[in-house]
This record gives C-alpha cells, structure tokens and sequence, in this order.
C-alpha cells in the first residue's frame, strides 16, 4: 500500500528534483503569479527557519529559468494562469545563490566560503567563455567569478557583474535569487567579525540590486529584516513581506486544510490532533501555519510506526540562543512574572521592532522580544494595537524549547544555593514532611514552570518531578532513580543512601482541583497499595521514608507515611 504512494521529500529542498522523483508536494505556486502581480524589482520574505523559505526559492528558479521542463508545473496552480505562464515561464536567466552556509572563525574564511558559493553558481553558464556577446576583457573577469580564490573587491561585485554577462548573452534581464540573506550576518556577529561583513555584503547588494540595469526583478529569503541602514541602504525598490504581513501569508509552511489533505494521503488522520498540538499554532498574517519541517518528519516517523508520539524536530535544527539568551535575562520580577504567563500558554503585549541590526538584538530585552516574535519562538496571539501585539508560544513544541531552557536556568540558580538545597534534603532525610513541604515550596516560588496547562496530569507532573530530581542530586552521596520498578509497579522517585542506612519513596501527583491534601494522601496510598518501598526492603534496608507529595501552581503539599 505504502508503496503506492509519492515519497516524502525528507530533505529536498530542490523543487524540480521534487516533482521528478514523485515526492508529495503541497502546491504553493501561487507563489510566483502572486509576485509577478507585486510589480516589486526586489522583493524580501521573512520566514523562521525550516518554514520551505529554500524550496520557495527553488520553485520560482524552475519557473523562470531558460530552458526549464514545463511538465513540472503540470496540474500545480500556476498552470492555470496560461497567460503569465505564456509571458515568463522559460523566459530569464536565473541566477540561484544560497548563504545558509557561509561561516568562519574569522572574515577571510567566510569570504573564501561566500567565494566558493558564487563560483559554483558562475560555472553554471560556462557558456560565457566563448559567448560572441561577450568582450576578451568582459570574459576575463567572467574567469575570475569562477575562482573560489576571488579577492573581496571582486566578490562585492559578483552577483551584478554576473548579471550583466547574462544579460549580454541572452539578450534578457535576469531573475536573481538570494537564498538565507542574513546567515552570514549571524555567523559574523557570533565570530566577532561584523563589520566586515555587514561592509561587504552592503556592497555586494547595491551592486546586484540597487544599481543594476540587468536585473528584471529579485527575491531574497532571510530569517529577520535587517535595518536598511545596515545593508538595504538607499534601496527604495525593495519590498518586505513578513510574518506579520498578509500578503504570501500561506506560501511558506502549512495550512491546517493542507495538513489535513498530507495526513489523509498517508492513512494517518487518527493523528490529526497530535500534530495539530505539536506543531501548529504560528500565525502568518490571518493565516495559521503549522512547520513544514515538523510535520514532514512526523509523518515519516508514522509511516514506521503508526503510535508514535511527536518529537521535537525543531529544536534540534539550531543552537536555540535566543530563547537562552532570553530566560537569562529575565530576573526581574515582572519580566519574571510575563514568562510565566507565556509558559503557562498566555500571551504578553509587546511592540514588535522588526528592523534591527545583529548588534542590536541582544542589547535589551525589548529587542528580544521582537528577534523571538521573527524567529518563531512566539507568535501573534491576535490583531495589533497601539500597545503591541499581543505574542504567546505556538505549540507544545516550542513550548519544550523553553522548557528545556528554563530548567537549565534554574538548575544553575539551585547549584548557587547550597544552604537551601542542604535543608531541603536533611529535612527529606529526617522524615521532617513539614521541612521538605517549607523547603520545595520555596523553590516552587521562585522556579518559572512549564505546567503545560493544555495537556494531561501526567505531564503536569513531570514538571514538578523533574525539579525534585534536579533539587534532590544536590547530595553526592544519594543514589537518586526516576520510574524505577519497584514492587507492583513504577515509582516516581527513590532514593537510597550509598551506605545503605535509608531509603527514600516518594510519589508525586498533581492536584487538578487544588485540594493538595487529598492529592498527598493519594500519593502515599499508592506507595502502599504497589509496595514501591519492596525493592529496599529486598535489599536488607531497614530504614524507609516514604513522602506523598502533591503539587498545585507554586503551592505544595507534603505528607509522610505513618511508622
């Protein structure tokens, strides 16, 4: 059965190599006739990562490149539009360059790296060495873009010199596409060389696209909109279409009707709802857009195994430093107070500043608020006002990354606070249930928590376990395990002195209706009615302290078994 079906394109970012190996494809071609329709001689979209920002590219190549195959647009919604597709299908030189990957420790090595790209691209139209179009000096400096050793003068050139050799030869303006504009910009910022960088691209750029007679139009994708200032300097022909734009609103990801066609293709609709918790919740415009690149691997894992839980896809796929950067600059109480509302699935108001340079964004917290609204971390809740735009985490996914963050910072908060965590755990060791209830229910009002209001009990509990497991390996001489087996079942936590004088059971629950007491006296009933204390009593331990403990927001209950 699986068989018949087209492949998923796991990693294809290549739309013609898409469509001939017969790999889904969810029809965004509107793409290009809603671009031709812009009238824009330069053009910029703004997307978060794995949001399709390179296949777009690679879809608008194959449509206007000379000798493209029309049969690849066959049936797509842009072969319904015969005229457009009469004028411009097959009809410019395209030159396709991608700076996803241009990085170094240091600008020369970044050159060399941006050299490399340019020249693979160059080479394509070797054409231009014999080219009668072409003058002996015009086809010698057409051999020096093939060098990936060209020097910086001739790189901040490149792309608009390549321009006009093509225009010459064809007799044609050419289509320009700039793939991932700003990863060098990134790379540099980390590396520690900037300026340099921010200097040669502003020229590269106001050669290729502000003064450049060959151009018929171009396309850049690019994570942020960097301030025209820093690059786009004096480029009044250039139009920006961001996430908070209507226009193109659905051209980059999934619509919910899209993931709803992809997953009834594959047989998998019984996982709708999972994927919609996971990996929805971005709003592009009016639209609501789920990530492409979760949701194709998602189904992938599916095919293997249909119960599969969703996994964080994302997160993976880069360092995750602003969301760092983010929870470590949020130590003041009301700044303090908004993650909270975030983690607990609210939204914040804030006013969005989407032209900022690299240097800028990490220099105030005002300034990340706007770097994680444009990379996707957050998302718009509603329509702006005066005050702002009203931001909320999208998904569960997204929703773990801060988590995730969260809980490192308040590890490294509660490895600074020896005195609390030696009372907390000498009050666990003494049987003290009201120490260990004074001591955790401090921590719980100073820790922001990920509760995850939406989903089941269970996992509100992790939450509360984990930071339990985190406060309690403070003491190097405890052997602290999580979902141990242990009589008739799986204990939450148990502890046990390395010299085999105590044990420790203790069962976390969390208390939906807020009456801890009952949650507390549940947890030790189950402690006893699954003899999660036998595995110390098989060990000739004598001593066993078991703790119920019920958790509700930031209030806590703790209750200690009788004898």
């Amino acid at each position: 059965m699986l068989r018949e079906k087209k492949l998923l394109p796991i990693g294809t970012e290549f739309f013609d190599k898409l469509r001939k190996n017969n790999c889904y494809y969810a029809d965004k071609t509107r793409l290009i006739a809603e671009l031709l329709n812009s009238h824009a001689d330069v053009t910029l979209f703004t997307r978060p990562r794995r949001f399709g920002k390179t296949l777009a590219m690679t879809t608008i190549k194959s449509f206007f490149e000379i000798g493209t195959d029309p049969s690849l647009f066959e049936g797509l919604a842009i072969s319904r539009e015969r005229e457009l597709c009469e004028r411009h299908m097959g009809k410019y030189p395209v030159i396709f360059v991608t700076l996803k990957d241009i990085e170094g420790n240091d600008f020369r090595t970044a050159c060399r790296m941006a050299a490399n790209k340019i020249s693979q691209e160059a080479s394509r139209f070797d054409f231009l060495r014999t080219s009668p179009a072409l003058t002996e000096k015009q086809k010698e400096q057409y051999e020096k873009l093939c060098s990936w050793d060209m020097d910086t003068d001739v790189l901040a050139g490149s792309l608009g010199n390549l321009c006009y050799f093509l225009e010459k030869h064809y007799g044609q303006k050419v289509i320009l596409l700039i793939d991932e504009y700003d990863v060098p910009l990134q790379k540099a910022f980390y590396a520690g060389y900037y300026d340099e960088m921010v200097q040669l691209i502003r020229s590269m750029f106001a050669q290729a696209l502000k003064t450049n007679d060959s151009l018929e139009r171009a396309v850049l994708t690019g994570c942020l909109r960097i301030s025209k200032e820093s690059i786009f300097t004096g480029m009044n022909n250039l139009q920006v279409f961001t996430v908070a734009d209507s226009a193109f609103s659905d051209c980059f990801g999934f619509t919910d009707a899209e993931v709803r066609d992809l997953m009834d293709y594959y047989d998998l609709t019984g996982s709708y709802e999972s994927a919609k918790e996971w990996y929805d919740g971005y709003r592009f415009g009016e639209k609501e857009i789920y990530c492409p690149w979760d949701m194709v691997n998602y189904i992938y894992d599916l095919l293997f195994n249909p119960l599969d839980t969703p996994r964080n896809f994302w997160a993976n796929s880069s360092s995750n430093d602003a969301v760092r950067e983010f929870v470590r600059r949020m130590d003041a109480g009301s700044a303090r107070r908004e993650l909270q509302v975030l983690a607990d699935g609210g939204t914040v108001k804030k006013r969005i500043h989407q032209e900022l340079t690299y240097r800028e964004m990490y220099t105030t917290v005002e300034n990340l608020w706007s770097l994680l609204y444009m990379t996707g971390y957050l998302t718009s809740a509603g329509k702006p006002d005066e005050d702002g735009i009203p931001l909320t985490i999208p998904n569960r996914e997204i929703r773990a990354i801060f988590a995730d963050q969260i809980m490192e910072l308040f590890r490294e908060e509660t490895r600074n606070d020896g005195e609390s965590l030696k009372q907390l755990c000498g009050a666990f060791a003494a049987g003290d249930a009201a120490g260990v209830e004074k001591a955790f229910g401090g921590y719980l009002r100073r820790a922001i928590s990920i509760r995850d209001t939406s989903v089941r009990k269970v996992r509100k509990e992790n939450f509360y376990h984990g930071i339990l497991m985190g406060l309690l390996a403070y003491k190097a001489d405890w052997i602290v395990t999580s979902n141990r087996e242990s009589g008739d079942g799986y204990s939450d936590i148990l502890v046990e002195a390395e010299d085999g004088s105590l044990g420790i059971v203790i069962e976390v629950k969390y208390a939906e209706d807020g009456d801890l007491e009952s949650a507390a006296q549940a947890a030790l009933a189950q402690i006893e009615t699954r003899r999660y204390d036998e595995t110390f009593m098989d060990d000739g331990i004598e001593k066993v302290l078991k703790f119920g403990i019920a958790c509700y927001k930031k209030r806590c209950r703790v209750e200690l078994a009788d004898g």
